[in-house]
Order: C-alpha cells, then structure tokens, then sequence
C-alpha cells in the first residue's frame, strides 16, 4: 500500500510541475507556494507516520540532494544570462554594477545583521554567524519568478553595454546574477562560523580565513570554471572533428556534463565547485552567443532543475507538519522575519543607491527598481544545503532550533516574495524609465 501511495504522489507531483506554471500564471500565487502547501497537506493526512524526515538523522541526505539542485540552478542561471562581462571595459563593468554591490555590500551587510540580531537574542557567536552565512544567498532555484527567462540566442540582437534597455530588464538581470554568484561566496562566512566555532585563537582565524577561504578558494573555483568553460566551448563549436562538435548535433546533455566536470575539478582543487559551476556556464554562454545551442542546453536543465525542486520542496512542506518547526521560537520568528522585511531590503537598496549609475544605461535603476531589486532576496534550497554541510562540520550546528528557524524563514520567504512578485514586475512593466536621483 505504501510503495502505491509513493506512485500516486510522485505522479500528481510530476502532473503538478508541468502545469502550474501556466495555471498560476494570472493568480497571485507561485508554484513554490503550492508545492510548499500540497507537501504539508500530505505531511498532515495520508503519509505513513514513520518516513525519514528528522533533519538530523538525515542530514547527509539533505546535504547531498540540495547540494545539487543548487548547481542545476547555478548551470542554467549562467546559460540564461545575456549580458556579457568583460572587466577590461568601463561600460561592461558598470553595466554588471547592481550585481557587484548587492555581492560586495548587500550580502556582508545582511550576513552582519542577521548575526547581531541573533547575537542579541542570545546565540553564540558562530551560531550566530552561520545563522548568518546560511540565510544571505538570494536563492536561484525558488527565485525564478523574478529572474530572466532563458538565453536569447539568433534574436539576440548585437547591443552596446550603454544601449537603452526594456522595463524590467535590469531587475530580472541583477536578481538573476546575484544568485548565480552568491551562493558561492556564502561559502567563506560558513567557513568562517566553523572556524570560530573550532575555538582557534582570533588572529590565526582571520589569516587563514581572509588568506585561504575568501580569496584562494574563490580564486580557484572561478578559474577552474572559467577554463572548463573555455575548452568544452571549444570541444563544442569549433573542434575539427564533427564527433566533437556536438553543438551541431544540438546533444543538450553537454550541459549535465560541463556542470559534473567544472564542480568535481573545483572541489579536487580546493575551490569553491559554486562559483566554478557558474563560471562555467558564463563561460560557455560567451561563445557563439546567437548558438541555439545554448537555449537546448538550458531547457533539459530547467527540466532537470524543476524535478529537483518540485522533490526538495514536496518534503520541505512534508516536514513542516511532521515536526520541522517543533523548535521555533520567537527568535527564530524575528530574526527570519527581520531578515525577509527588514534587513535584506534596506542593506541591497543602500548598496544599489550609493552613487548609483543613472537609469536609462545598462546598469542603471529608478528608485522603484532599486526597491523592488532590494525587497526580492529570495531564500530557499541553499539555505537548507548550507545548514546541513555546517552540521556536517560542527555538531553544534545540528541543533533542532536552527533547523526549525531556517525552516520557518524559507517558508516566509516564498510567501512574503511569492505573493508579490508577479504584481510587482507587472508594475515596473507599465513605467517609464526615467533617471532617478
């Protein structure tokens, strides 16, 4: 009875993902929001009592399969960007600007604030910091909604960085780079609770920290992605044997491939295998831009992408109402909520207003974009692969009440950002772009 109960769930869940998308889409509702609901509906009614949900018996688990539905998502976030980046050029690197501030001054700023916060309700301080590190990254599997749609490829018309730009382009652009680059460099600030939670003396801490994890890491994971990029980019388009050239025979699994190479490279190397995966497929997007290649190659990831999610947030409302949250408690509420209305909102908008480039060029925001780029910080599947790799380190880290409030904070996130997304982006669709002060 049990295994046909599996079958029946697992179908209505598959017939769920592929018509959602379509059915939600005149309804203040996501597909994230209803998937989270139908797994808590389960979890309440028709499920055996005893599935393997606890948080800590499974944490391996939860590690391995979050793990890599974050770096499906990272692969097709690189392959949907269109912008090219050439750091050489002023117009490119100005035109990237939204992403370099909500990286270098947004995420430091809300790792800050969600540690003080939880410093002064009374968490140790590499609790805190993880609580910290776990929660920054704007996530790219739930935050789809509020992200560019795929690469354009032969209708990609030849643009200048400075050329005007549609509505809500900027918005979609500077959400969807901020999450194919930060789940990567959350990574040093979880390295960093687990080396205060090691006990070591503080000096010696933050050499190997600022020395080894912030910079030799992510040094090595964005050249070994940037180099696996390049050669199956090569391989791909432009090698002399047609056995090789596989972007002619339109073979989209290269991008599972490139995805498998560029991580397990980076991880050998001690990088982070993240920003490899993105680098990777920035990489690879950069040649033969107009290629319908590169939209194939992201269609069987965002499938591959939509399966994975569906499954992560099936059990997630499962677990809900099976225990998840048993260890919330006021601090956890504040400090999820503080983070998703408070905290995110107001450190990305004084970092995109800061000097800002004026709207109208690439890489420019009104000040109604710049709010509605602040408010979507969408958390969701990397928070959950931070937590349980951290726990995996620290035993301290396991504990039930970081669970329940990561928890609670994923499920506000995809209500709260949910619920306003597609009222927001039609807004900024019906104004005019005009340069903000």
């Amino acid at each position: 009875m049990t295994a046909d109960l599996v079958y029946l769930v697992a179908g209505a869940s598959l017939l769920l993902a592929i018509v959602l998308p379509s059915s939600l889409s005149r309804l203040p509702l996501t597909s994230p929001m209803v998937l989270v609901a139908v797994g808590m509906l389960l979890g309440a009614t028709s499920l055996p009592d005893d599935l393997p949900l606890s948080p800590q018996d499974n944490r391996a688990a939860i590690e391995h399969i979050t793990e890599i539905t974050v770096l499906v998502a990272l692969m097709g976030v690189g392959l949907a960007l269109d912008r090219p980046f050439d750091p050489r050029q002023r117009a490119s690197r100005r035109a990237w600007s939204p992403t370099w501030r909500l990286l270098a001054i947004a995420m430091p700023l809300s790792i800050a604030g969600v540690a003080l916060l939880g410093w002064w309700a009374g968490l140790a301080p590499a609790v805190a910091i993880l609580l910290g590190a776990v929660l920054a990254p704007t996530d790219p599997v739930l935050a789809s909604d509020v992200q560019v749609g795929g690469p354009a490829t032969h209708a990609l018309d030849e643009v200048d960085d400075c050329a005007p730009i549609d509505e809500d382009d900027e918005v979609r652009f500077a959400l969807t780079a901020e999450a194919g680059l930060n789940d990567g460099l959350a990574f040093p600030f979880v390295y960093l609770a687990v080396l205060v939670a090691g006990g070591g003396a503080l000096g010696a801490t933050t050499l190997e920290w600022l020395g080894w994890y912030l910079l030799g890491k992510t040094v090595i994971g964005v050249v070994v992605g940037v180099a696996v990029g390049w050669v199956l980019a090569r391989l791909a388009f432009r090698a002399s044997s047609p056995a090789l050239r596989v972007a002619d025979r339109g073979e989209p699994l290269l991008a599972v491939a490139a995805l498998a190479t560029s991580y397990g490279a980076a991880e050998a190397l001690g990088g982070y295998g993240f920003l490899a995966v993105f680098a990777c497929a920035m990489t690879f997007r950069a040649s033969e831009r107009r290629h319908d290649y590169h939209r194939a190659m992201h269609e069987v990831v965002e499938r591959l992408e939509r399966l994975l999610t569906l499954f992560v947030l099936l059990v997630l409302g499962i677990a809900l109402t099976r225990g998840l949250l048993e260890a919330l408690d006021w601090r956890g509420v504040t400090i999820g909520l503080g983070l998703v209305l408070v905290i995110r909102p107001l450190a990305a908008y004084l970092a995109l207003s800061v000097l800002p480039v004026p709207a109208g060029e690439r890489g420019g925001l009104t000040r109604a974009e710049r709010s509605a780029t602040a408010f979507f910080g969408v958390r969701g599947v990397g928070s959950l692969f931070y937590l349980a790799y951290a726990a995996g380190q620290v035993d301290a880290f396991g504990q039930p009440w970081l669970w329940s409030t990561v928890g609670f904070t994923i499920v506000a996130s995809v209500l709260v950002h949910g619920a306003a997304s597609g009222w927001v982006m039609k807004r900024l669709e019906g104004q005019p772009r005009v340069t903000s002060r």
